[in-house]
């Protein structure tokens, strides 16, 4: 259920609808709290649909690998049965707490919700691409000779394909395009990788087999090309030696940017772009408010999905004390409890 332009209410405000967001609003269903989830983009998601449908994933429980579509499809269908109502394409512009502890929210397009408690699960907030600092980035973008992210592997079928950054992007494209694209080379300014391990690993394999060429130490320089179709990318060392390698397109991976937009304005404790929590509970400095996921931080957090998870049944919990302080609960599993039919 989607919609905008009225006003509602619903027992917790879910504010991201990503991995963490959906699986949240699971907890709270089990727990027989309604949900209301709102999110910028203009589907479910967050990330994992925005930015890598298609990229395998590996450490979720009970899936040696699942694409990030895939996870997303498979959450929405376990919180179906509790019948949540998705408010997207639209961000939350206004957060108020009212004298009787409950929320008021308001959303660009003006939808008002009235919840009893609120928990965010924003990930990195307003997010964009760090662009490399090259002239004339711009003239390839609409081309697809830049790209930012990998929707579609088969986009990159037969194609020379240049990958920038030493990151855990950088790496998990190479290794899954490397198979179907004519040539993958990875630019990086030196030997080191911050990638996971095994990842890097693998990278290394390849690269000694041919299958992936390494051009180290090197760094973005420009780019070469005709009305917008990509040629070549240059690229230099830093003693200015460069080297045009001939290239249907780039991909820079060089992290994003992170923008809390209205949630700085909320009054919270913020740790840089992010919120600080108790880890115990995910509560915020504002009683009633609970963050999740990549946007909350503690100490020896953990940026993984299967963390966010476990942080969202965490907060729904105590979100539901905070919504019934005098009622006594009885924990059941799910197993117990099973869940409504659709």
């Amino acid at each position: 259920m989607n919609m905008s332009d009225a006003s509602y209410s619903t027992d917790i405000a879910i504010i991201g609808a990503g991995p963490v967001g959906l699986f949240a609003v699971f907890e709270a269903g089990m727990l027989g709290l309604k949900t209301h989830v709102i999110d910028a983009l203009d589907m479910v998601g967050g990330q994992c649909s925005a930015l890598y449908p298609e990229k395998p994933i590996f450490d979720i429980p009970a899936h040696p690998q699942i694409a990030g579509q895939d996870l997303i499809d498979q959450l929405a269908k376990q919180a179906a049965p509790f019948e949540p109502t998705y408010h997207l394409g639209q961000q939350v512009i206004k957060l108020e707490k009212r004298d009787d502890g409950r929320f008021t929210l308001e959303t660009s397009v003006g939808t008002i919700i009235d919840a009893g408690a609120v928990v965010i699960a924003a990930g990195c907030g307003a997010f964009g691409p760090n662009k490399p600092p090259m002239d004339g980035l711009e003239d390839y973008e609409g081309s697809g000779g830049v790209q930012y992210y990998v929707k579609r592997r088969a986009d990159f079928a037969g194609k020379k394909v240049v990958i920038a950054g030493g990151g855990d992007s950088a790496v998990d494209w190479a290794l899954s395009l490397h198979d179907i694209a004519e040539k993958v080379m990875v630019v990086h300014r030196r030997p080191k990788f911050r990638a996971a391990p095994d990842s890097s690993a693998k990278l290394q394999a390849l690269a000694e087999a041919g299958k992936i060429e390494m051009v180290i130490p090197y760094q973005l320089k420009s780019l070469k090309g005709d009305n917008g179709k990509l040629s070549h990318v240059v690229v230099a060392t830093l003693k200015g030696e460069e080297l045009a390698l001939e290239a249907d397109h780039l991909l820079p991976f060089f992290g994003l940017a992170m923008e809390l937009g209205p949630i700085a304005d909320w009054g919270l404790n913020l740790d840089r772009n992010h919120i600080g929590v108790t880890q115990a509970t995910m509560a915020t400095s504002v009683p009633g408010i609970f963050a999740i996921g990549d946007i909350a931080t503690y100490e020896h957090k953990l940026k993984l999905i299967l963390s966010g998870f476990a942080e969202g049944a965490s907060a729904i919990h105590a979100a539901r004390s905070y919504l019934f302080p005098d009622k006594e609960f009885h924990f059941e599993y799910s197993t117990t409890t099973g869940v409504p039919n659709e």
